[in-house]
């Protein structure tokens, strides 16, 4: 097939690029001819709350990508929609993550439409974890453009339901693991690439920090006497993306400065597999979520997880078997980390995620999409 995938992807930086770029790469394995159109603005900069949207890493080898689409410029989706209309693909993927996209993508999709062409949408959040107005206003206009969806957590398929009304076709497939960030170092490698002490041991929180990824609620969990009679150690590994001081605040007040390693810059993704090998387990404590990148690196690197149960979370780590479910409760995260270390979990969860960790392969997303049963309509 000739597949179109519209997103973000390099020179942007981030999960949602390294999903794209990884799709891509799968549907070329599997023999299509596949192309990724992208922004040449994606954020205006008082939008983006981090430092740069952009990669400092090499572009991915043997990919097509087309920077087409200002995200504030209806001039170029008009250009990007009739160009890739022309190109006449079987299908073409928008991955959709949040309203402020809507207007831009809902506009391309209605420019490609044509009876040959199937248009799905990929969707990683309907509504976002902080929601504005835009998310009221604007996904039903991309909503209405597509011929079907894939949703990778069921209370994303619900978020979807609520903006159609036609009842399109629709499919949940999980989040596939994260496999493209190298093989897993020795604990003293990573420790010599870090700076640390590979006789420590370490929980990993991970992924640019903001008040529903729950750091404070972890921070809390991590004061707990049993796990500093134990010395456990915790790094915080990602760039803020809101401020940093009442976190760094918080670790001064609660006397655990000296156990808490402060890596916050945006970890590359050279580099993320460090971060993974020196941890004993990964801490997810999230206010909301639907599904998560990180999770699907820890699967990975065949890691285990603690994660609290929101969204789909629960739905891809089972609880007990290759890691915590827990309440959105620091007495509850805590207890769950002393079981671990107390107990000797780690060997019992590593061989669970070895098995586990075959349902979530790339292939099981792109045959997902294939069994939409999608009835395209020309315009």
């Amino acid at each position: 097939m000739k597949i179109i995938i519209v997103g973000t992807s390099f020179p942007y930086r981030g999960g949602l690029a390294a999903f794209n770029e990884r799709l891509a790469t799968e549907y070329q394995k599997q023999g299509h001819d596949v192309e990724i159109y992208t922004f040449t603005l994606q954020y205006p900069s008082f939008l983006f709350p981090g430092k740069t949207q952009f990669s400092s890493e090499a572009a991915p080898a043997d990919l097509k990508i087309y920077r087409k689409i200002n995200s504030v410029n209806p001039i170029s989706w008009i250009k990007a929609g009739k160009e890739i209309k022309q190109k006449s693909p079987d299908l073409v993927i928008f991955c959709y993550w949040m309203a402020f996209i809507a207007p831009c993508f809902g506009t391309i999709a209605r420019l490609v439409k044509n009876p040959e062409t199937k248009i799905v949408g990929l969707i990683h959040n309907m509504i976002p974890h902080e929601p504005t107005i835009l998310d009221k206003l604007f996904p039903k206009y991309f909503v209405q453009s597509m011929d079907g969806f894939l949703a990778m957590a069921d209370s994303v398929l619900n978020d979807i339901n609520f903006f159609d009304k036609q009842n399109k076709p629709k499919i949940v497939s999980p989040h596939p693991i994260y496999d493209h960030y190298g093989e897993l170092l020795t604990k003293n490698e990573a420790a010599k690439k870090l700076g640390l002490n590979e006789k420590e041991s370490y929980i990993l929180f991970f992924g640019f920090i903001r008040q529903y990824k729950g750091l404070d609620l972890l921070l809390e969990a991590f004061a707990d006497k049993r796990l500093k009679e134990m010395n456990i150690k915790l790094i915080v590994a990602g760039e803020f993306y809101e401020d940093a001081d009442p976190y760094l605040q918080q670790i001064i007040s609660l006397g655990i400065n000296d156990r808490v390693e402060m890596r916050t810059k945006f970890i590359p993704d050279s580099e993320v597999k460090d971060y993974f090998s020196i941890a004993d387990i990964v801490a997810q404590p999230y206010r909301a979520a639907t599904q998560s990148g990180v999770s699907q690196i820890a699967y990975h690197f065949e890691k285990p997880m603690l994660v609290t149960n929101v969204g789909g979370l629960a739905e891809i780590v089972p609880d007990g078997k290759v890691g915590y479910v827990v309440d959105v409760d620091s007495q509850k995260i805590a207890d769950s980390l002393v079981d671990f270390y107390s107990n000797k979990r780690s060997a019992k969860f590593i061989k669970n995620i070895k098995i586990e960790k075959q349902k979530y392969a790339w292939s099981k997303m792109t045959d997902a999409i294939n069994r939409l049963p999608l009835s395209p309509k020309g315009e």
